[in-house]
């Protein structure tokens, strides 16, 4: 214990750790003694030892965004997170992989070319769509959310984010959340491992984690040394360095025990299965969420496909009405055609007389002169002549042109029509799967939550978890009973392998039988 003069009246006993707190606090002098024997005591030492997480996520999305909020998260600080990333998962496929569909595509035959290759990727069971990683500093005890060590910890959480896509080239960030509406803040981060320039089957530009971790440097061993969990690692350091210029050491929990005695052991072993049990409650409630978000999105897409169906069918109307004015205007050019084809007729037949000079021409006067004559009486009537033809033929000729474009006006505005109506019907066969897609979602989803209320959460998490590893063990069952067809070593080690198997089955049958007979 230090007591620190701060004026001649007051005196305040306070420990080392506090010092630095009062004199935030207090506007004080501080003399040159009193200094020394508080840096002799070793109040300049604050750095504060905290635990680093780094996992894997579940990857749920509208979680990250809140667009629902969990039971575990205070609405009054939702306002207090930060989004760093949020696109379109969808769209940052597009960028990443079209080009590389498109050069897969070329020289394959149709049935074998990528049409959508996100979807190929959401079917398929060999990659996932994206991955998940959570990352904190410290936990509710020593580093909570609202106090200033909590604000250290975004403040770390912050600085780190910032270099990660570039840290991490192969791992495309499409979506990144820090929460501090939760009990500690924490670090969501969903990215999209991918690799380029790939020389083996398939796309040269493709989805794989093992792959995009790999050209970071990070090899892989055994099961407990995955390429993951050696990357996992890596960033925990680089967070614990980036927390080591805050003054926050890396307080790593080692994994050694003492040994135990037996109740003690038994008793460990069943906290590590109930912890077992809770992560894989918070894996099922997430995938509830998942499922939950899926009908949201079906019925999202259901109202877009409703509307777009209802501008559809104004586009249709407006058409329609188009198409009918065409047809209008189209028929009173006809008729005015009609109108006109006597007039055209009784032109061509005047033309026709007027070639017979003689008929049309007066007779010439007595002791007339021939250039009087042909000034005054047949110069004027050919120019009459000249001038009614001509007059006819232009309007004729305007006529027939402009029928000619309406027509083609016609046919344009009906190709249309016919196209808007294809849309349409499409649009109509869309919008019924999308329904009966929704339907199926929703009583999923009924069944879901009926069972839960009826057994309870427990036993159903029990159901799962069981039909889960029976689905594994029939897997398993029908490779076995399936011969390689590789060398006779693979044929051999696979016979070995289902001898075992029969023996193990056997035994365990009898074991059942003489139960049963007791």
């Amino acid at each position: 214990m230090l007591l620190l003069t701060f004026d001649k009246s007051n005196k305040t006993a306070v420990s080392g750790e506090d010092f630095f707190l009062y004199y935030r606090l207090v506007k004080i002098q501080i003399y040159v003694p009193c200094l020394a024997l508080v840096l002799e005591s070793g109040v300049t030492n604050m750095t504060l030892k905290r635990t680093i997480s780094g996992m894997i996520g579940t990857g749920s999305l509208a979680h990250n965004r809140r667009e629902f909020i969990a039971e575990n998260v205070d609405s009054d600080r939702v306002q207090l997170n930060i989004c760093y990333q949020n696109e379109n998962l969808k769209e940052v496929y597009k960028e990443l992989f079209d080009e590389a569909v498109e050069r897969y595509n070329i020289g394959k035959r149709k049935d074998r070319q990528i049409t959508n290759y996100y979807e190929k990727i959401r079917q398929g069971k060999q990659e996932k769509l994206f991955h998940e990683v959570i990352f904190q500093i410290g936990n509710r005890e020593d580093m909570s959310v609202g106090t200033d060590e909590g604000d250290l910890a975004v403040k770390v959480l912050n600085e780190y984010v910032k270099d990660f896509q570039k840290r991490n080239p192969t791992l495309r960030v499409f979506s990144c959340y820090l929460h501090q509406d939760e009990a500690t803040p924490h670090l969501h981060i969903d990215f999209i491992s991918y690799v380029t320039g790939w020389k083996g089957k398939g796309m040269d530009t493709r989805v794989s984690l093992k792959q995009a971790l790999k050209s970071l440097g990070f090899q892989g061993g055994n099961k407990h040394d995955t390429e993951m969990n050696q990357w996992i690692n890596h960033e925990k350091e680089v967070l614990a360095e980036l927390a080591k210029q805050h003054g926050i050491e890396w307080e790593q929990k080692g994994t050694h025990e003492e040994h135990l005695d037996v109740y003690n052991f038994k008793k460990k072993e069943r906290k590590k299965e109930v912890q077992a049990l809770e992560q894989e409650k918070e894996y099922l409630t997430a995938e509830n969420e998942g499922l939950a978000l899926q009908i949201v999105e079906s019925r999202e897409d259901i109202q877009l496909l409703k509307e777009s169906k209802e501008q559809a069918l104004r586009d249709k109307k407006a058409a329609e009405k188009r198409a009918e004015t065409a047809e209008k205007q189209l028929k009173s050019l006809e008729e005015r055609r009609e109108q006109l084809q006597p007039i055209m007729d009784n032109v061509s037949k005047e033309i026709k007389e007027y070639g017979t000079v003689k008929m049309l021409l007066p007779e010439a006067g007595t002791l007339e002169r021939a250039a009087t004559y042909r000034d005054k009486k047949i110069k004027p009537l050919f120019l009459q002549i000249k001038n009614k033809v001509g007059a006819m033929a232009a309007q004729v000729k305007e006529l027939t042109k402009e029928v000619e474009n309406w027509k083609s006006k016609y046919q344009k505005l009906k190709q249309k029509y016919n196209g808007i109506q294809k849309e349409l019907d499409d649009m109509r066969k869309e919008n019924h799967k999308l329904s009966e897609e929704k339907n199926i979602m929703q009583g999923v989803s009924d069944r879901y939550d009926r069972v839960v209320r009826v057994l309870g959460i427990e036993t159903v998490d029990a159901a799962v978890q069981q039909d889960i590893r029976n689905e594994k063990a029939l897997e398993e069952k029908q490779r076995m009973e399936q011969m390689p067809k590789g060398s006779i070593h693979e044929r051999l080690a696979w016979g070995i392998k289902k001898s075992e198997m029969e023996n193990q089955q056997r035994k365990k049958n009898k074991s059942k039988n003489r139960e049963m007979e007791r």
